[in-house]
């Protein structure tokens, strides 16, 4: 088990959110920091909101590697149009993500491990690396043999959160099409995110 892995269930308690909006969350009964020093909170400075900003949407999407979050900062800062923007088509459009939005997993980290084993196809071909981007119209499908497992039955029937609306998805055929790159405004975050702090962040 990685330590990213290991650590999300301390994710919510040191960012001070249910970051996935889940019932288990243990912030609901616990809502303070994990340690000695956890429920110490002091008026952050500008660097502090920036870092934080940059945490949540970094845990959100599984506690990505600094080095695949910045890469995509860059990425986000060279295309057109708005860089904050950007980077969260970006991060809507890893596999992992995808395969979670469409509710194929019950948690983005499952989602990952399930992209791992090289149970989900892209257009047919089996595709094992959770931050490949999917493209527009893209079918994402997963194999046959997960349909019974209590896993992918859990994910499905979750009423946790809806498969949004520019995914297209069939849970009983176990596929969906990612019809479009959303705008920030249209992903069905359950905390506030501040994509434009993070720019901010790696622009200082």
């Amino acid at each position: 088990m990685t330590k990213r892995i290991a650590a999300k269930h301390k994710i919510d308690r040191r960012l001070g959110v249910n970051l996935w909006g889940r019932d288990k969350s243990p912030f609901a009964t616990r809502n303070y920091g994990p340690g000695q020093h956890g429920q110490s909170r002091g008026k952050p400075t500008d660097y502090a909101v920036q870092l934080r900003a940059k945490q949540r949407i970094k845990g959100y999407y599984g506690n990505i590697t600094e080095r695949q979050f910045r890469n995509i900062y860059k990425k986000a800062v060279r295309a057109k149009g708005d860089s904050s923007q950007n980077m969260i088509g970006l991060l809507e459009r890893r596999l992992d993500a995808v395969v979670y939005r469409m509710k194929f997993a019950p948690t983005i980290f499952a989602a990952r491990q399930l992209v791992n084993h090289g149970h989900v196809k892209v257009n047919g071909s089996r595709v094992n690396i959770p931050s490949a981007l999917v493209n527009e119209g893209d079918e994402i499908s997963v194999s046959e043999r997960m349909k019974e497992t209590p896993v992918f039955l859990l994910a499905t029937s979750s009423k946790e959160r809806d498969v949004p609306e520019y995914m297209n998805v069939d849970h009983a055929n176990l596929k969906g099409t990612f019809a479009k790159t959303p705008t920030f405004e249209e992903v069905p975050y359950p905390v506030r995110m501040e994509p434009h702090l993070v720019i901010e962040f790696y622009s200082r």
